[in-house]
């Protein structure tokens, strides 16, 4: 069958928009089934851009025309032409208005881009391009905009009309419907324009800048979750503060509003001064949220607000520049949460996500650099790549400058580009001034795909008393870039002596030892060596503190070493760290061997850390926590998915035998209180009782069985009701009889009208390692309670599914591969990037036996011949077959 196939847009082929846009006018007239927007938009040649043809070109997708005038004379056909995905003006002077009227469907809008109806209101997602589904307009980051704003609706159905930027007026028209005006004084490119309207209640509260200014905070949602909005406020607030504080950013308009919408493609949205939010990012209470779910509100509510500064004040050039804002905001959100919280265990979140899906990303056919070289669709790249490794970019430009130069550096970087569009480039450039450094080796990071590999050497000299440390870094070919070269790394070094007390890192060269603790040492060569001297014994390594940089780190530590840093690090990360290295080598000597006993060193281990009072609760769960399946397959050549389910289950079996009456009194040292708080020491304490109740329940004696289903039955928090319901429904009924289904009755008895706590409920049944879990899964495909239009619902079941349940998703049969396959289908005429971020299990299909390989590519290859497959899902499939354009 012939394809024709879709344009690849590369960065190297970027130029200046040859028009400018420097106001837009636009009126609504709104309704769920047709919207007719008329904009009036102010244009003029871009002095900077070489001029074309003559012609003005404007984006447009999915819009009926009904008029275009220009300079306020209606225009005949012959002179503009309408394509499907444009408007063409002919030979248009230098400076002028242009007008347009066009219809729009909200209703038919499943994809969730452009006006769309969200339950019983309109709402608009924007980012990347889908403004151009409002009207036809530049629709590209460079181009920045004045709006003015004016929306007409049934005052009934649509009480609140909401725009960006300040209210500038309402009034009531004749005919029963409202008028609303907003002016947003701010230029922005239009990705960051939003409307909502509907039957909506604000949750209100007032924030004072630390210039005087008083700011109404506004949070609106359906009236009947008015009591869940309390934590997203408070950490709106929160963020306000520590933004002025820690960076010097004071909020710039007069009011400050987010909405709460129930379909969304991604998590939240920072149109300026109107924030729309996936609802999942903002209603909670404690019977209805988990900590999971609270530390996300907080994290993403902080993450949106930050983008005011980085993000809409100044933004990206183009959409390869997208970490730019990105990157940069993730790394704000991660330092304000971990002062939020215990920075330890925050920091330890967010490497074992980068692990489990950046990682991976980068060793998968979807590599690409921080800064991608080409993209088919856009909306593809909204990746842990640009996000959480561009993250992981500006901490490492932190960690090389240090904080008071990095606030510097940032500090010039506000006031150079305020109000313009700009590129990594520009921002490096401002951390190298300030920070007095040079960073062009560095600019690397942004321009070279794939995950740099640390070979680590040492050796100890007695006599002299000195410690050589031998580092090699090389990074694995990746597609289109096989020619990899050395990277600028800093790497965090700790020395411990035999007592586990850190020791001074003396490099040969210094005359004074520096204080005992960690040193940061910078990598710039293929091969580094550093000698460190003064030391009376071998030293014990503690490798990349904090984790200082994205790589991967091999170093052959013995067992005794690693049990060592998991017992006296006082870098928490490494503690975690050396943990999850224990636990990986026995998991994978366990695959290799399933008659393999667990030793009796590593439950000693195990055990050292369950009876430490001292330290952070959190980080005790975290370090008692068993690597993921999923991890645990990404050290593997071959994935071995029987093999890994097997080998965790029986260790976490042997663990519940072995040590259960420590786990059971810490179970009881660790009980909730009558009261709900969401202290860092209460989160760690639910945290550690329900990582010990999972132990207990692997083989629950009818002690344990009755405790765990009365923390279910209390409902104390929802904390503890998902992690004993989850215990239940996976318990062997040999041991549990029926309890997972009646507590699964009872969770939906209660919940049914919740949709967020329903998403719960599937969610856990879709990640069940039960052998019926396809089975069920399919059933509540056609569940009353279940809609493909709903993207949280769609992640719900089929995501979880397909991404949170490796065991059930690649059974050998390949059921799993066809119902994705079968899903993804049915997605991609509604919601193409919904279908699209499915497809992430099947890309790394040559990791797995050649039998489950042939079953994937054969799904794979049947979504590729379906006619009218979106750019969305083609790139990807196109890639991971290896079909895809190279690179020019």
């Amino acid at each position: 069958m012939y394809r024709p196939t879709p344009p690849v847009i590369r960065l190297k082929d970027y130029r200046p928009p040859e028009f400018l846009i420097d106001q837009a006018r636009l009126h609504f007239d709104l309704g769920l089934d047709e919207t007719a927007v008329h904009a009036e938009l102010s244009i003029r040649r871009n002095p900077a851009a070489t001029r074309g043809d003559g012609d003005l070109r404007l984006a447009g997708e999915q819009l009926e025309l009904l008029e275009v005038s220009l300079d306020g004379r209606e225009l005949p056909p012959v002179e503009y032409a309408v394509y499907e995905d444009a408007l063409v003006v002919h030979r248009v002077p230098d400076r002028f208005t242009l007008g347009t009227r066009v219809l729009i469907r909200p209703r038919d809008n499943t994809a969730l881009e452009g006006l769309y109806v969200s339950g019983d209101m309109l709402c608009t997602q924007c980012e990347a391009e889908g403004f151009r589904r409002i009207t036809y307009f530049l629709d590209r980051p460079d181009v920045m905009t004045r709006f003015q704003v004016s929306l007409a609706a049934d005052a009934e159905r649509f009480p609140v009309l909401l725009s960006n930027g300040n209210p500038a007026g309402e009034e009531a028209l004749d005919d029963g419907r409202k008028l609303a005006h907003w002016d947003d004084p701010f230029p922005k490119p239009s990705y960051l324009f939003a409307v909502v309207a509907g039957d909506l209640a604000p949750v209100s509260d007032r924030f004072t800048t630390r210039s005087g200014r008083e700011v109404p905070l506004n949070i609106y949602v359906e009236p009947e979750n008015l009591d869940k909005c309390d934590h997203a406020m408070a950490s709106l607030k929160a963020a306000m503060r520590w933004d002025e504080q820690r960076y010097g950013r004071e909020y710039d308009l007069d009011i400050f509003n987010i909405v709460a919408v129930s379909h969304f493609n991604m998590g939240a949205m920072e149109n300026k001064g109107l924030n729309v939010f996936n609802a999942k990012y903002i209603l909670a209470r404690p019977d209805t949220a988990t900590d999971t779910d609270f530390a996300g509100i907080e994290g993403v509510v902080a993450h949106e607000y930050f983008h005011n500064w980085t993000g809409n004040r100044i933004t990206c050039r183009d959409w390869f520049q997208l970490s730019l804002k990105e990157g940069f905001t993730v790394y704000r959100d991660q330092e304000f949460s971990a002062d939020m919280g215990s920075r330890g265990v925050k920091r330890i979140e967010d490497v074992r996500m980068l692990r489990a899906r950046q990682f991976p990303e980068d060793a998968g056919p979807m590599a690409h650099p921080v800064r991608p070289d080409q993209y088919i669709e856009i909306n593809n790249f909204y990746t842990a790549t640009v996000y959480e490794k561009g993250a992981e970019v500006v901490r490492m430009q932190a960690n090389l400058l240090g904080p008071e130069r990095f606030r510097a550096g940032t500090d010039l970087y506000f006031e150079r580009f305020d109000g313009q569009a700009v590129t990594t480039d520009d921002f490096v450039a401002c951390m190298e001034q300030a920070g007095g450094l040079d960073l062009d080796q560095f600019r690397r990071w942004y321009a070279q795909a794939g995950t740099p590999v640390l070979e680590c050497e040492d050796d100890f000299d007695p006599d002299s008393g000195t410690y050589r440390l031998e580092i090699r870094q090389h990074t694995p070919s990746t597609p289109g870039q096989s020619d990899k070269r050395a990277l600028h790394i800093p790497f965090a070094l700790g020395l411990l002596d035999a007592e586990g007390r850190d020791l001074p890192i003396q490099l040969a060269d210094e005359a004074e030892p520096p204080a005992p603790g960690t040193r940061m040492l910078e990598l710039r060569d293929a091969v580094e060596t550093f000698t460190i001297k003064g030391l009376a014994a071998r030293p014990a390594p503690s490798l990349l503190r904090g984790f200082s940089a994205p790589v991967l780190v091999r170093y052959p530590y013995t067992e005794d070493q690693l049990t060592f840093l998991m017992a006296h690090d006082s870098d928490g990360f490494n503690r975690w760290d050396a943990a999850q290295g224990l636990a990986v080598r026995l998991l994978l000597a366990m695959v290799d061997d399933p008659d393999k006993l667990v030793p009796a060193a590593f439950i000693a281990a195990f055990r050292r850390a369950l009876l430490d009072t001292e330290a952070d609760r959190a980080l005790i769960a975290e370090v008692l926590a068993l690597p993921s399946e999923s991890y645990l397959g990404d050290q593997m050549t071959l994935v071995d998915v029987d093999g890994i389910h097997r080998a965790r289950e029986a260790l976490a079996i042997a663990i519940g035998i072995e040590l259960r009456q420590d786990l059971l009194a810490l179970l009881e040292a660790n009980q909730e209180p009558a009261g709900f708080d969401l202290t860092p020491s209460a989160m760690g304490r639910r945290a550690l009782r329900n990582c010990v109740l999972g132990y207990l329940m692997r083989r629950p004696d009818e002690q344990t069985l009755a405790r765990c289903q009365a923390q279910f039955d209390a409902g104390h928090n929802m904390t503890d009701v998902m992690a004993a319901l989850r215990y239940l429904v996976d318990a062997d009924p040999e041991w549990a009889g029926d309890a997972g289904e009646r507590a699964l009755a009872a969770f939906y008895a209660r919940w049914a009208d919740d949709a967020l706590v329903l998403d719960k409920w599937f969610a856990l049944q879709a990640q069940s390692s039960r052998a019926d879990t396809l089975q069920r899964v399919r059933g509540l495909m056609v569940h009353e309670k279940f809609s493909l239009t709903n993207p949280n619902r769609v992640r719900a079941l089929i995501g979880a599914f397909a991404v949170g349940n490796p065991l059930r998703f690649h059974a050998a049969d390949g059921s799993g591969y066809a119902f994705l396959a079968d899903r993804i289908l049915e997605l991609d005429p509604l919601n193409p990037q919904i279908a699209s971020r499915l497809l992430y299990p099947m890309t790394r299909w040559r990791r797995y036996d050649d039998a489950r390989q042939a079953l994937m590519r054969g799904h794979l290859e049947r979504i590729m011949e379906v006619e009218g497959l979106s750019n969305d899902v083609y790139e990807v499939v196109s890639k991971t077959l290896g079909t895809e354009q190279p690179a020019a």
